[in-house]
């Protein structure tokens, strides 16, 4: 952490900060079923054509 240790109500604290501000967990299956979606729309659209 650094020369300085943390209390433990320091400690509580840099780990709050640090759940606020993790980024999203990126979901895989949502980024699959997302891309199959538009897949599927172009091919449609091509299709009609």
């Amino acid at each position: 952490m650094g020369k300085f240790g943390l209390d433990s109500k320091g400690q509580v604290a840099v780990t709050k900060y640090h759940e606020k501000h993790k980024p999203a967990k990126f979901d895989k299956k949502q980024q699959l079923e997302k891309i199959r979606a538009e897949y599927l729309k172009k091919k449609q659209k091509q299709t009609d054509k």
